[in-house]
């Protein structure tokens, strides 16, 4: 190779480093959904996988068919490194998703310069005039926003801004877990969405759930068609094909069994972010190839 093809690799290299990958349309044309996360270590469970190595376990994920990636940059807590997304990111070509603590716009900065596609914004560490503005700076950077709430309480924290919202099935304070939160919310979030993005039809009308309970977790194939949503249609996505700019929603943590990621499917959620089912394994990704081929 001479100087010339040297520098043209070079080039290259650099343009698929700094290519932009959406986060929310890569949750919507997969046909699993699944957001695998590297996370190493727990506050409360203590090192999940220690010597794992994001240069093996984030390519086998890739292999193995996630949709996108989550990686922990927080090193306190979860024995992570914002260093772990350079290191993978010219390994894989799906979204890298930046998952921390995120305070401060210089945060929005490292996570784009690291190579990171979205970022993880959570409604309980911020007031929503502090979400709002970190929204607009992250798209202003050309990342993503996966919002993440826990309650009804957090509804309003969801603007046309936020491409992903994610219900964390574990409560950040107690660390408690219970799945029943996403199919709880399920309803409420397509309410909220829809009085943000029409709200001519919602006017002077107050957000109502009908009652809502836990499908029954029934195994063999699911009656929701491969495209995900009712009828063939997955939330967010148009009968015509394109795609709105209305949120896409994520089911995150505790998830653990192909039953449970149909049953959600079927409440709304097109994205399902699990880590530590699988970290908890010698091979991460085999873990996940195993997971769906049972779905």
């Amino acid at each position: 190779m001479d100087i010339l093809d040297k520098i043209l690799e070079t080039k290259r290299q650099e343009l698929r480093f700094g290519k932009r990958r959406s986060l929310r349309q890569a949750l919507l044309v997969s046909e699993t959904g699944i957001i695998a996360e590297f996370k190493r270590k727990s506050p409360s469970k203590g090192w999940i996988h220690p010597e794992a190595v994001p240069e093996q376990v984030v390519p086998a994920y890739a292999a193995a068919g996630a949709a996108a990636l989550s990686i922990l940059t927080d090193e306190s807590y979860f024995g992570g490194s914002l260093d772990f997304i350079r290191r993978v990111r010219p390994l894989v070509d799906i979204p890298i998703l930046r998952k921390d603590f995120i305070i401060d716009p210089v945060q929005l900065v490292e996570a784009r310069q690291a190579g990171a596609d979205a970022v993880l914004l959570i409604a309980a560490c911020m007031s929503r005039t502090d979400c709002a503005s970190l929204t607009a700076e992250a798209r202003r950077l050309g990342l993503e926003v996966l919002l993440e709430i826990h309650s009804a309480d957090e509804l309003d924290y969801i603007t046309p801004d936020v491409d992903v919202v994610g219900v964390n099935n574990r409560h950040l304070g107690s660390f408690v877990t219970d799945v029943q939160t996403s199919f709880d919310l399920a309803p409420l979030l397509a309410s909220q969405t829809d009085r943000n993005y029409f709200p001519d039809k919602f006017a002077e009308k107050p957000i109502s759930a009908p009652p809502f309970t836990t499908p029954t977790l029934a195994a063999g194939p699911s009656k929701r068609s491969a495209a995900g949503g009712p009828g063939g249609t997955p939330p967010g996505l148009s009968g015509t094909g394109r795609l709105p700019a209305t949120p896409v929603f994520v089911s995150e943590s505790g998830i653990s069994d192909p039953a449970t990621v149909r049953a959600l499917r079927d409440a709304g959620y097109r994205g399902f972010l699990m880590g530590e089912h699988f970290m908890r394994q010698p091979d991460p990704g085999a873990a996940l190839a195993a997971f769906i081929q049972a779905l």
